[in-house]
């Protein structure tokens, strides 16, 4: 879900939920040259504030592609990009054309370049797919709305038999009110019409295969399907969608290339995702029930989401976890800015099991949050959280940076970007004790450590309500991970047998399955 349309219902389930195992490498990709690969890290960019490579204050792809060395330093191994294609909202959800590159964004050969330069350095690239909604900009509805003998008559829904009422989208509206105040029609699209599936086999089939030539070095990697249901927005014809379609869709591409992934943002987000597994033959769902835990520091609530949703997970399948995305209020901001409470969820973020993902900027501890209405209705009360990539210490100012919602309404007025506030990454690059290296450490060290990237989740009992113990087993290697989730100094007492531990990261020391943490600190140890 998105945009500021969706704000309320948004905020709601951050409310209530802030209230990837692992993949190999593609076979097909070179060895990466930087590092030594052993678990998936994805970096969730918003390209159009990340990286402007023409001037034009929008991110874009040679952009992004300019800065791919320094993902590779800072350790992530896969992109996954919100929405390329044509639409008039900022975010480009709601297509006019799904065939379009945006042309802020550039060209489909910069589309091209870039993927191909991301295999070559042994990474991987995921597209943000929505194909279930289109504006009144694009060919079906211009086509298809008072006109029975259009071929696209049926591609979308309508609400009369003449078909000249489209139907709503998400939430029963009619329209979205744009940040630069125009308003966007858009309605649903008629998933149950086997020539829309047919339609969509053929585009997910291009961006697998480009030039068809069937060897996906121009390919993606795989798909993100926002917004996923089996019955989309109660729509009453909507319904046994991942039997009719979401499969089908699926089992087509991967018989294209047996190694894409799909991942779905699963429309409940109470649910764990159990059921897109069984039904759709879904790889990956996001884990927003261990977002919403790993946020609290509640030590039972961590334990109780971790041990269902990573124990219950399918073999074969996994669960992507993250801190934040770009529905979500910026964690620096719901921690209140406390740097060692981003330290420890960043920690968990990383190192407790599944397929991590770094929502672009939350390595510097970029601020922000949904504007809950108060910028009135519009989405323009997302854009504090999708706000540019901080590149410099002078703020807004400096090649590159992508600020292309400047002087647009009055969030720019209350940006969180600001000169010389330490949050930046020509602040922090050069502090060995800034955010930034600490993110770089971290992954370094699950990286190097077959059971840290891949191994299989554990909790550990201890006898410390504000002590967080888990291990991580993989090859018949094992670690025990320890996290002090308060501020005040702990002593724990494992209820484990003894073993032999050697620090890997801090320095507390275990005697007789005894240890003390200080305040918020986290500690690895090799178990031999």
């Amino acid at each position: 879900m998105k945009k500021s349309i969706y704000s309320i219902l948004i905020h709601k389930i951050i409310f209530i939920a802030v209230l990837f195992s692992t993949s190999i490498i593609n076979s097909n990709a070179q060895t990466n040259k930087h590092t030594k690969q052993k678990g998936e890290i994805i970096y969730h960019v918003f390209q159009r504030s990340f990286f402007d490579s023409n001037g034009d204050l929008h991110g874009d792809l040679n952009g992004l592609r300019q800065k791919l060395d320094y993902l590779q330093n800072l350790g992530v191994t896969s992109i996954l990009l919100l929405p390329l294609y044509e639409a008039d909202c900022y975010h480009n959800y709601f297509a006019n054309n799904f065939e379009k590159i945006d042309s802020k964004y550039g060209t489909m050969n910069d589309y091209i370049a870039l993927v191909k330069e991301i295999h070559k350095r042994g990474m991987k690239i995921y597209l943000d797919m929505e194909t279930q909604y289109v504006t009144e900009k694009h060919l079906w509805w211009k086509d298809a709305v008072g006109n029975l003998k259009s071929p696209y008559s049926n591609y979308i829904l309508f609400k009369d038999e003449a078909h000249t009422i489209p139907e709503t989208m998400v939430f029963n509206l009619t329209e979205l009110n744009s940040y630069d105040g125009s308003k966007i029609k858009i309605t649903t699209v008629n998933l149950k019409n086997k020539d829309v599936l047919n339609y969509n086999i053929k585009l997910f089939s291009f961006f697998t295969d480009p030039n068809n030539d069937g060897k996906f070095d121009d390919g993606a990697d795989g798909f993100r399907l926002d917004h996923t249901m089996d019955h989309l927005d109660k729509k009453p014809t909507l319904t046994n969608l991942f039997n009719d379609f979401w499969l089908p869709l699926i089992q087509k591409i991967k018989s294209i290339n047996g190694n894409i992934k799909f991942m779905a943002e699963q429309a409940d987000w109470s649910d764990f995702g159990f059921e897109y597994f069984k039904k759709a033959d879904i790889d990956r769902v996001f884990a927003f029930g261990l977002t919403y835990a790993i946020l609290t520091f509640n030590k039972g609530k961590i334990v109780k989401l971790a041990d269902t949703i990573l124990h219950s997970t399918p073999k074969g399948k996994e669960q992507i976890v993250f801190i934040e995305n770009h529905d979500m209020d910026r964690s620096a901001t719901v921690l209140k800015n406390d740097s060692s409470k981003q330290r420890v969820a960043a920690a968990l973020l990383l190192l407790i099991g599944g397929v991590p993902s770094i929502y672009y900027g939350q390595e510097i501890g970029m601020r922000g949050h949904g504007g809950f209405g108060v910028f009135g209705n519009t989405d323009g009360n997302d854009i504090p959280m999708r706000e540019a990539f901080e590149w410099y210490k002078s703020g807004t100012v400096g090649k590159g940076m992508a600020i292309w919602y400047k002087n647009t309404g009055p969030w720019w007025g209350h940006t969180n970007i600001k000169p010389n506030d330490g949050i930046s990454l020509e602040e922090e690059q050069n502090n060995k004790n800034s955010l930034f290296n600490f993110y770089k450490k971290i992954i370094n060290l699950r990286q190097n450590n077959i059971a840290l990237s891949t191994g299989n989740y554990q909790n550990t009992e201890n006898d410390n309500n504000n002590v967080f113990s888990f291990t991580r087993e993989a090859e018949k290697n094992k670690v025990l991970v320890a996290v002090n989730l308060s501020n005040q100094n702990q002593t724990v007492n494992l209820k484990s047998s003894n073993a032999k531990y050697i620090p890997l990261y801090g320095k507390a020391k275990i005697n007789n399955n005894n240890f003390q943490l200080n305040p918020y600190e986290i500690m690895v140890w090799a178990i031999q």
